[in-house]
């Protein structure tokens, strides 16, 4: 008998953002043909009975062999950080394309490029980080990417080198409103941070502890409001990345609740980490510095309320890797003060079973016995449809096989050495967690089962995507950039 599918994976619970229910899934040709009971035989056939049957993760905030700012390379490659991601449960990934003073943006899109093809194992695509925005950059440069498929574009409005004050960041807000990009910005404000950080220094207030306090909470919704007025004044669609502080996510529902296309992400570290996870001996600490650093319980809190009432649509990893060694995190020397340390934490691997374990094992109160359908959409769903990408983030016919098999029931406690990343710890070394993915596929094809690794570097897909319905303006223009009311002037052409 000829088989109908090339898989069925029978007996599963199946998930998706709106309910889940008892279905096999049956793939052919790398998409979902179908949903349903007693389908016919697959030349393959899984069981994956009491096993949740889930779309893989969709990671939409990851440095991957990125040279940071000052200059230091990250500890992954594409291969360990898809890796990675692999083994954590997700299918997909969005990168960036990191662009420093002075270079030529399309080139770096290309290098990016090469790497990726090279080496990355999921699906995958990036988000261009503009730290030079002349002429050439925002009149040339991207408009053609976007137009290839590199749809999200994403600033800075901190850090020395790499910042973009707010009159460029005006004109990236039109550029990108002209091409139907999304923008996507680290927002903090950083004369605040540079004043605190040179403070602390002076008074001899050194250890990676100070890093938390030198990112006041304030300098993330002074920032906030600034960047979504600029945003309203262009009547431009903006993502929000890692909110940090019950202040920021209120200042990201005002607006929601003005009607701005205001979206956000928060992450596992200011979801599960204080800022007292810094206080340890020495330079320890170190390996719990992130930008913004990990705020207070009463945050945590309010973050969580955050994403059950939809104000913050994803959580990504932010994923930034350095050793804990002279290679990353202690490049600055044995004596270094917290300015000289690398800002980043690795998490492809450990974001989705953290979440899983919160929202699913130990049901977060917040998500009222729907953690498994929050799960699917602030992992999978949101990140699909906010970033533009057609045929993933669901298990629907004709959708790509992208497919994490979890066992709800596989206790796991996170070890640094468990990791398949190149960073050497976890911020997260401890933590039990309950639910764990077993089988991760792409396009039907097994990327990790049975604890191994199963797909080749390079066998992942670069995603082109325009910025779709999340990208488009809402068409509500405030006064001063209505033609209508502002004596006949067009500024947005």
């Amino acid at each position: 008998m000829t088989a109908n599918y090339d898989l069925v994976i029978r007996g599963g619970t199946v998930g998706s953002a709106t309910g889940s229910f008892r279905a096999d899934v049956a793939v052919k040709d790398g998409k979902v043909a179908a949903l349903g009971i007693g389908l016919g035989e697959g030349t393959r056939e899984i069981d994956a009975t009491g096993k949740f049957v889930l779309p893989g993760g969709i990671d939409t905030h990851a440095h991957v062999e990125q040279v940071s700012a000052g200059g230091l390379l990250n500890a992954d490659t594409f291969e360990s950080a898809t890796t990675s991601a692999a083994f954590g449960g997700n299918t997909t990934l969005i990168s960036f394309a990191a662009q420093h003073r002075g270079l030529d943006l399309r080139k770096v899109v290309d290098d990016y490029a090469v790497l990726a093809r090279r080496g990355a194992l999921i699906d995958y695509a990036f988000h261009l980080i503009v730290a030079n925005p002349d002429a050439k950059t925002i009149r040339q440069d991207l408009p053609a990417l976007i137009g290839e498929g590199h749809a999200s574009i994403k600033v800075f409005m901190t850090y020395d080198l790499i910042k973009v004050d707010d009159e460029p960041l005006l004109d990236l807000l039109l550029t990108a409103r002209q091409h139907r990009a999304l923008i996507c910005v680290h927002a903090e404000n950083h004369g605040m941070i540079s004043w605190m950080g040179r403070k602390l220094v002076e008074k001899g207030y050194v250890a990676p502890k100070y890093h938390a306090i030198s990112h006041p909470r304030g300098s993330e919704a002074e920032a906030f409001n600034r960047l979504i007025t600029a945003a309203e004044l262009l009547d431009q669609p903006i993502m929000i990345f890692h909110v940090s502080t019950a202040e920021g996510a209120q200042v990201i529902r005002d607006a929601r609740g003005r009607g701005l296309k205001v979206f956000s992400e928060t992450c596992p570290q200011y979801l599960f980490l204080t800022r007292h996870d810094l206080d340890k001996p020495g330079l320890e600490g170190a390996k719990w510095m992130c930008s913004p650093p990990p705020r207070e319980q009463v945050d945590q809190d309010a973050l969580w309320q955050a994403l059950a009432l939809g104000d913050i649509q994803t959580v990504s990893s932010d994923h930034a890797p350095y050793r804990f060694d002279e290679t990353g995190k202690l490049s600055g020397g044995p004596n270094s003060t917290f300015k000289q340390i690398a800002n980043g934490l690795p998490g492809l691997e450990t974001r989705l079973p953290l979440l899983f374990d919160a929202l699913v094992s130990q049901g977060r109160p917040e998500f009222a016995g729907r953690g498994l359908d929050a799960f699917v959409n602030l992992t999978a769903t949101a990140p699909a449809e906010i970033y533009n990408l057609p045929g993933k983030g669901a298990l629907l016919p004709g959708y790509d096989a992208d497919i994490a098999i979890w066992d709800p029931a596989k206790q796991v406690t996170i070890t640094d050495a468990a990791m398949h990343d190149l960073t050497g710890f976890t911020p997260f070394a401890g933590r039990s967690v309950t639910g764990w993915p077993e089988h991760v596929l792409v396009r039907g094809e097994d990327v990790v089962s049975g604890g191994a690794l199963h797909a080749a570097p390079g066998s992942g897909r670069w995603l082109a995507r325009t910025g779709g319905h999340a990208a488009t303006p809402t068409g509500r223009l405030v006064a001063d950039m209505d033609p209508q009311r502002n004596f006949g002037a067009a500024l947005l052409d």
